[in-house]
């Protein structure tokens, strides 16, 4: 049980949106002084700062953020890549940097600039050859092990008799939960108090008015069809789309909380991150989360939040199968697929959008102390992550 002091995100956008301009620390230094001002605590007090970052590749991300936030130069910075699951395992890392006592106050998450990432190439062999860029790496050393992400998608869907229509059908419902969430329908909203507003953004920008009609006219991206000759290829609309964007926790020791006479607003209670079949990596996010759920007794009845980031419609409907849960039960504000998916930073994303539900910051709906929150996600070459979560209270304070 690790103390949550605080938790904030950018807004979500495509690639080349509204964030096309902002580099991994243009989107990070904004959720750093976001997150010391809720807390009420001074740079000074940081002792680390762990960053997700899947496209980067430029030296150590962590370490631009912290010295861009005006974190003192001695706080310790370390990126993490596993990829869609870098932002949430950062965090789980600095758990347990606490739990070692390598940190007393921790800022964890991940940040990614997705329209600022750098081409790709292959080095040439020899002078004689010219560099062959490339799209993404390679994710298992062997390429039949290795599918297309979207190949794996459309294989999976259609083994487990997934169709078209119920991921389109997903798909919608989780850009109609996205838009009441972040209520894009009203250019004179308030923004989301997890919400920092970057680059005149205050909202997600991608959620969109859908219906079934306009989801089955969405292009097909992989086709496919179960024992059945059922259509369960991958419509356009049940793909999270590329996007930037960053979400970060500030993460304490029961020894600095008492120190800096701060409270718990939440508790890391939890962690699993696994390997799974790189063949079929979407269900490695079940996967660690019924580890999670086992390890720490615990039943998918007693969770009052279940958040997935699903980079596919077919992942949440599996997902949900494979916890023996209703899939409306999952992302009640919609996920990765109303949102987009800025890689190293979906996990940590999920966690903020889990936290905001659990401990309401508004006074007609405040938090029940207790109250656990099931955060999963899966990343490519078969790795999965799973964190529960726990609301803060009188009655559930405990070290």
């Amino acid at each position: 049980m690790w103390p949550i002091l605080a938790w904030a995100r950018t807004p979500v956008a495509p690639v080349g949106g509204a964030l096309v301009h902002c580099n991994i620390h243009d989107l990070a230094q904004p959720l750093v002084a976001q997150l010391l001002a809720q807390a009420g605590l001074p740079a000074q007090a940081v002792d680390a700062l762990l960053l997700g970052n899947a496209l980067g590749a430029n030296g150590n991300p962590a370490r631009m953020v912290a010295l861009a936030s005006g974190l003192p130069e001695r706080v310790a910075a370390v990126s993490i890549d596993s990829q869609c699951c870098a932002g949430m395992d950062a965090v789980t890392h600095a758990c347990a940097w606490l739990a070692l006592g390598q940190a007393d106050i921790a800022i964890a998450g991940g940040a990614e600039a997705w329209s600022r990432a750098p081409i790709r190439m292959h080095r040439p062999l020899d002078a004689t050859q010219a560099p062959v860029p490339f799209e993404r790496p390679a994710f298992a050393p062997w390429p039949q092990r290795d599918p297309d992400l979207f190949d794996a998608a459309a294989t999976g869907a259609a083994a487990s008799g997934c169709t078209r229509l119920a991921q389109d059908a997903w798909a919608v419902l989780s850009h109609q939960r996205a838009r009441a969430y972040s209520a894009t329908s009203a250019a004179d909203a308030p923004p989301r108090p997890e919400i920092v507003p970057l680059a005149g953004l205050a909202h997600d920008a991608y959620p969109r008015a859908l219906t079934a009609t306009r989801a089955a006219r969405m292009p097909q991206l992989r086709t496919a069809s179960d024992a059945q000759g059922r259509d369960c290829g991958l419509s356009q609309i049940a793909v999270s789309p590329k996007a930037d964007g960053a979400a970060l926790l500030l993460l304490a020791s029961p020894q600095a909380c008492a120190r800096w006479g701060v409270a718990p607003r939440a508790y890391w209670r939890a962690g699993v991150t696994l390997g799974a079949a790189p063949e079929q990596p979407m269900q490695a996010a079940q996967q660690a989360a019924l580890a999670l759920l086992q390890r720490q007794r615990t039943t998918p009845e007693q969770l009052a939040i279940l958040e997935l980031h699903d980079a596919f419609a077919a992942q949440a409907l599996g997902f949900a199968a494979a916890l023996g849960v209703a899939p409306q039960r999952l992302n009640q504000q919609g996920g990765g697929l109303a949102r987009g998916h800025p890689i190293g930073a979906s996990g940590a994303i999920a966690l903020v959008q889990a936290l905001a539900q659990l401990v309401p910051c508004v006074p007609w709906a405040p938090a029940t102390p207790g109250q656990l929150a099931l955060v999963a996600i899966a990343g490519a070459g078969g790795l999965g992550s799973a964190t529960l979560l726990e609301a803060a209270g009188a009655d559930s304070v405990r070290f």
